[in-house]
């Protein structure tokens, strides 16, 4: 059952996450076409209607605030929503693929020095700009924190614990804790007076966590832990673990003081004690083995700074991506037709609203229980992949659609042959992405490769082989090839005022482009 739009807007897809604040859904903004996360408040924050009046200016003011923090590690705010009722509240915002911080942390394998390094100084740059402004996160911890693929590390969810205050420690009537954790400073826990230097401390906490592989206090009840917070001083590291360099030991204890004035002047002076453990420009990452396995490398911004973005494997018709293996669970076939009808629809009405991204989710959403049921290669799966794959060719996602018609082609292949239509229509679309994506000499032994099959089966001057013709001409001019491609304009241009006469914009086109060929070879003469 699809959700209503959130203020005609913004659509929910999918749930990620519940817990104490209330849900998480990924979501897509209608007007943009682009992905979001929208947190949604659970509704029972508020009880009284000065409760709601208190709780709309708070959050007002906190999603205002959190704005204002222009880092690349802080998820930006979009929007901001309130319903008349103050029911439902939610913040849209930037949705971020990554991994949790959570998944570094092993009692059996704790983190490498470096790594560990790596991300508490990230950490440090993003509480830098947010404490000059001031906001303080007020629950900094590893499930706040995600790395994403390329090692960079965002930290989710600030202002959130002020919105709800889940910063101030309390009992409920049946006398339960509330508010507490394993990073929670003294000062918090004792609802004092919250500071930058109350994000140091739980940074301390993590760092800590990331070096030993386990929690600064592990108090049996909530009690206890809050105890030793206040008043235990936590166990030196090394005698944890006997590699951590004594300097890290000695910020860690410094982090972790009691009184907030005893802790680094600010996160920059973290940062500076940080830099000695982070590997250097052009440093190789370490072995195998040495550091975990399946999570992104924190360290890579240090030792590439500003690098380009990692590149995308994708597939060749020669090396086919795997399909899928099918689930053996089967849709009833009257439930599936359904649905593949609801998702062809949904997606034509979004392809004629321009939002290409949803359009294509929408036929992503069917298409997985569609190849469960009948066979990843079944012809009703294969044309709801080719035509999402059309979809993101259209919005001008080349990256993204050409593994797709990699793996389709070697699918029709199979099924149809190489010469079959659907096979040369993947082939020829594979092409026009590797076109976009600079890979000109594959993409022109591709377009041949098509263009010699639909000669022989519709001649020269089908719509189809003009098109490919033109193609080709293009790319060879565009890799320098004038020669060459003055060779394939010239027949092409004959054949098109033939076919169109002069005036025709096509046969202008590639006049047009004769002409200053020419003109530049005179000039060269």
């Amino acid at each position: 059952m699809r959700v209503e739009p959130i203020v005609g807007r913004y659509e929910l897809v999918d749930e990620i996450s519940a817990g104490g604040m209330g849900q998480v859904w990924r979501g897509y903004d209608g007007v943009l076409d682009r992905e979001v996360a929208v947190k949604l408040i659970r509704p029972d924050v508020i009880s009284t209607a000065e409760q709601a009046e208190e709780f709309a200016k708070r959050f007002r003011r906190e999603a205002r605030v959190t704005a204002r923090i222009q880092h690349h590690g802080v998820p930006q705010v979009y929007d901001a929503v309130l319903d008349r009722t103050y029911d439902r509240v939610y913040l849209v915002m930037e949705y971020v693929r990554g991994t949790s911080l959570r998944a570094y942390i092993d009692p059996a394998q704790p983190l490498p020095i470096d790594w560990a390094a790596a991300i508490t100084a990230q950490i440090c740059t993003v509480l830098s700009h947010a404490h000059a402004i001031p906001v303080v996160h007020r629950d900094l911890k590893p499930d706040n924190v995600l790395v994403s693929a390329g090692g960079e590390v965002k930290v989710l969810d600030f202002g959130i614990a002020a919105i709800l205050r889940t910063d101030v420690t309390r009992l409920t009537a049946t006398g339960s804790v509330v508010g507490t954790h394993h990073y929670m400073p003294p000062e918090q826990i004792q609802s004092a007076q919250i500071s930058p230097q109350s994000d140091l401390y739980a940074l301390g906490c993590v760092l800590h966590e990331l070096l030993a592989g386990k929690t600064l206090f592990d108090g049996g009840s909530d009690f206890e832990l809050m105890r030793q917070h206040v008043y235990e001083a936590p166990r030196p590291l090394r005698e944890i673990r006997a590699d951590v360099p004594e300097a890290l030991e000695s910020l860690v204890l410094d982090l972790t003081a009691k009184q907030p004035e005893q802790r680094p002047r600010d996160a920059y002076d973290v940062y500076d004690r940080l830099v000695p453990f982070l590997p250097e420009a052009g440093a190789r990452p370490p072995a195998a083995g040495l550091a975990p396995a399946g999570v992104p490398d924190p360290t890579r911004l240090y030792r590439h700074p500003n690098a380009p973005r990692p590149r995308t494997v994708t597939g060749t018709p020669d090396q086919p991506a795997p399909p899928p293996t099918p689930s053996p669970e089967t849709a009833r076939a009257t439930e599936l037709r359904g649905a593949i009808r609801a998702a062809i629809s949904r997606s034509d009405d979004l392809l004629d609203d321009e939002r290409y991204a949803q359009a294509a989710e929408a036929l992503h959403q069917v298409i997985e229980p569609a190849a469960a049921a009948l066979g990843i290669e079944s012809p009703r799966v294969l044309s709801l992949r080719q035509r999402r794959a059309a979809i993101l060719i259209i919005s001008g996602d080349f990256r993204a659609a050409l593994p797709e018609f990699d793996a389709l082609y070697a699918a029709f292949t199979r099924t149809g042959g190489p010469t079959s239509n659907d096979a040369l229509e993947c082939l020829r679309q594979a092409a026009h992405c590797r076109a976009g994506l600079g890979q000109a000499t594959i993409a022109l032994r591709q377009f041949r490769q098509v263009l010699t099959q639909v000669r022989a089966r519709d001649g020269d001057v089908s719509t189809e082989a003009v098109d490919l013709r033109r193609n080709i001409a293009i790319l060879l001019l565009a890799e320098g090839y004038t020669e060459e491609a003055v060779a394939e304009l010239i027949p092409l241009h004959e054949d098109l005022l033939v076919l169109h006469g002069p005036d025709h914009e096509e046969t202008r086109e590639i006049a047009d482009i004769l002409t200053r060929l020419r003109a530049s070879g005179d000039q060269e003469g």
